[in-house]
């Protein structure tokens, strides 16, 4: 029994090697014509080698390649600030004597003309110059009579000669006085025709009227009648500014303020006109720099003929230097910006095949990227697909 038992044993353990190694056999087999499998897969469609992505002709269309050279990138600063109004173009308007305010003629956001009357104050000062232009004319008007009467008696010899020139010299005096009076009652304001009238009348009138010395609009007004002002008085009674230009108030820092110049050119973009862009110039540069935020202020004039622009607008504004530098430029559909926040871009030899490099940016300008370090001249990259080229390669990680 126990030799028909190992007997039995012994058969069924040789047909389970014999099972096993044919499986080994067909494993073998299955084994060997992998590679040529993968082989005609990859030119069914695309493959992950160890170090980028091989692409098959119909891929290849959309992806386009391009040679590394090297083009001019110019050196531009940006920055921020606010929108004011030209200080150049800008006027506080005060009396230029002291007075009550007796009539008002304009008011915040009014345009208004150059020589156009504001307001009027309640002088006294006026009034004792057009007493004082009263009195002189009467004096004139005596001296000259004086003087023809004495002319009448010097000719008939009935004058004696210093007599006659005593009659010349007070008529001479007395015209100089009038004319220091008229022209006394014209600095506060009043016109011939009006000094003509007070004469012809000789009734004072304390009125002075205080005119706009600009063409403009009041962009501030502190004054309401019976108001005591005074030259030199705070606040102003009104303020008059010309809008067609305004300034932009920039801040720069303190490592830039070396490449600005007077009338450099500006790019400016403000959030209330989105999609829009100003020019305009440098016209000032702070000679110091704010010790606590370390930033100096530079002024831009900005043309604004519509008066678009409101005090206290905030802009963003690009300073063009004038300085360029020569770089490696690659498209910016040719960096891809990965998930590490590294740059990006495709090397390739025969345009079917790319490997991934991180490179270093710079400037963006004209549709390019500035390469600042992991590519050199005369490379072929990717100019457009990286992105799937980028895609394709994670995926197939995975």
């Amino acid at each position: 029994m126990q030799f028909m038992a190992v007997k039995i044993f012994t058969r069924r353990w040789n047909t389970v090697s014999r099972d096993l190694l044919c499986g080994a056999c067909l494993l073998g087999a299955l084994a060997q014509s992998l590679p040529a499998t993968a082989q005609e897969t990859a030119g069914q469609g695309k493959s992950q080698t160890s170090d980028g992505v091989s692409l098959t002709e119909a891929q290849r269309r959309f992806v386009s390649v391009t040679t590394v050279n090297e083009q001019r990138f110019a050196i531009d600063r940006d920055a921020v600030g606010t929108v004011d109004f030209d200080e150049n173009s800008t006027v506080q308007v005060s009396p230029p004597y002291q007075g009550r305010i007796s009539a008002l003629f304009a008011k915040a956001g009014d345009n208004v003309s150059k020589g156009q009357v504001l307001f009027t104050i309640d002088s006294p000062d006026l009034l004792q110059a057009e007493s004082t232009l009263l009195s002189s004319a009467g004096v004139f008007t005596l001296t000259a009579r004086v003087l023809q009467r004495a002319k009448q008696l010097y000719a008939a010899q009935g004058l004696a000669q210093k007599d006659y020139d005593q009659a010349v010299s007070d008529q001479q005096a007395a015209g100089a006085a009038y004319l220091a009076a008229r022209a006394a009652v014209r600095i506060f304001g009043k016109t011939d025709a009006q000094i003509d009238r007070i004469l012809k009348s000789r009734q004072l009138d304390a009125r002075m009227p205080v005119l706009s010395p600009i063409s403009g609009q009041v962009t501030a007004r502190n004054a309401a009648p019976g108001t005591l002002v005074q030259p030199g008085g705070t606040p102003v009674p009104f303020t008059v500014s010309n809008l067609s230009t305004k300034w932009l108030l920039g801040n720069v820092s303190e490592g830039n303020m070396p490449m600005m110049r007077l009338g450099q050119a500006v790019d400016i973009k403000l959030m209330a006109y989105p999609g829009r862009l100003y020019h305009g110039k440098i016209s000032e540069i702070s000679a110091a720099v704010d010790p606590n935020t370390h930033r100096g202020t530079i002024t831009i004039d900005i043309p604004d003929p519509k008066n678009e622009l409101r005090p206290q607008m905030l802009a963003t504004f690009t300073v063009h230097t004038g300085i360029s530098m020569r770089s490696l430029a690659v498209p910016y559909d040719g960096v891809v910006r990965e998930g590490d926040g590294s740059m990006t871009v495709w090397v390739t030899r025969d345009g079917r095949h790319f490997s991934p490099r991180t490179v270093t940016i710079g400037l963006q300008q004209h549709g390019e990227n500035q390469i600042l370090s992991g590519l050199n001249p005369g490379e072929r990259v990717a100019a457009q697909g990286a992105l799937f080229l980028s895609n394709a390669y994670s995926l197939d990680a995975k």
